[in-house]
């Protein structure tokens, strides 16, 4: 009998395609735990998460003839990444889980410089895309902090109008920073 614990990715991911049953216990050995631990991280859920691990793994079996799997470790984190991003847009996830998902993202934008840079462009480009004049008032607004009754003067409109151009560009710039903007920081976080 082999010792499939000796064997490499590789090798296991070519026994796979052949359908051996053994080759596939390993992989569920050598990767469930991680997975699992990456899951709860994100979902704080642990039936949730185990789930997710679950069908991950009942595809890969289905599947094994389909695809030839060049990087277990990758192809593993990929699937379990997409699932459980699927599961939250699917609501399968506690209250909790939002509160916990706005305190770390917050922590890490602030505390990786390259995710703050990168959000920092993120914003640059959402505000570069809102209509010209919902721009101009932001900029206004935001930039040169002037107040609605200063901006509705300068540029000869109304207040109002001001009111409802700001509230526009807030929604658009607040509609590109969503959940799954803050999903895939968080996601990538865990799974690197």
């Amino acid at each position: 009998m082999q010792n499939y614990s000796l064997f490499t990715d590789s090798e296991l991911s070519d026994s796979l395609i052949e359908g051996d049953r053994l080759a596939f216990d390993e992989i569920y050995l050598r990767y469930w735990r991680t997975l699992h631990q990456k899951a709860c991280r994100i979902l704080n859920d642990e039936d949730e998460a185990a789930d997710i691990i679950q069908e991950v793994f009942v595809s890969l079996w289905q599947r094994r003839t389909e695809v030839k799997v060049a990087n277990l470790k990758a192809y593993l984190n990929q699937a379990v990444k997409f699932s459980v991003l699927k599961a939250i847009r699917e609501n399968k996830v506690s209250e909790d889980f939002y509160d916990k998902l706005a305190k770390i993202t917050g922590d890490l934008v602030f505390e990786d410089p390259l995710v703050f840079k990168e959000m920092g462009h993120l914003i640059q480009h959402l505000i570069d895309d809102l209509p010209e004049d919902c721009r101009t008032i932001f900029n206004l607004s935001r930039i040169d902090n002037l107040t609605y009754k200063k901006i509705a003067l300068q540029l000869g409109i109304s207040e109002k109008t001001v009111e409802k151009k700001m509230s526009l560009a807030l929604k658009n710039i607040k509609a590109g920073l969503s959940l799954n903007l803050c999903l895939l920081i968080l996601v990538e976080h865990v799974f690197n």
